[in-house]
């Protein structure tokens, strides 16, 4: 299997330690995997399938801002206090993931430097473009040039 996205960022070693705490987990289209303020406790790797990203928006539905699919980190939230969910998290189409509790993975991180390090490195980057991205659609959803479209 070719490997993208966390699995492919971090060396094999720490990669093999860490898809060991790994179960193989899914969703039927439509299930909310988790919802924004909720208890983060644990992170997804996305295999096949697609899950939508929202952001509630007060007075009106919440407003999808990225959709994740095959070989993506499904939550970040879990790594900064005060551990709750940013956004929200739907299953667009059956998923197949793979989950991880984060309790665990901290844990390994706190023994293992070199997987402490990739997977912190990742979790950074995966926050930043989800900071842009979010930014990005709810300026065309709601700024002053707005396109006024609900997706």
């Amino acid at each position: 299997m070719r490997r993208t996205g966390l699995l492919a960022a971090i060396p094999e070693g720490p990669r093999e330690r860490l898809t060991a705490l790994g179960r193989e987990v899914s969703f039927p289209a439509g299930t909310r995997i988790f919802e924004e303020g909720g208890r983060a406790d644990r992170f997804w790797v996305i295999r096949t399938g697609s899950v939508s990203l929202d952001l509630h928006v007060p007075g009106s539905r919440a407003a999808v801002v990225e959709t994740l699919g095959a070989g993506r980190l499904l939550g970040w939230s879990w790594l900064c206090p005060p551990h709750r969910w940013h956004l929200g998290a739907e299953a667009e189409s059956p998923v197949r993931a793979w989950e991880y509790d984060a309790a665990r993975v901290l844990d390994l991180c706190r023994t293992d430097p070199e997987l402490d390090h990739a997977l912190l490195s990742y979790v950074v980057g995966v926050m930043g473009q989800r900071l842009r991205s979010a930014r990005s659609r709810l300026l065309d959803l709601y700024g002053p040039y707005a396109s006024r479209r609900t997706a």
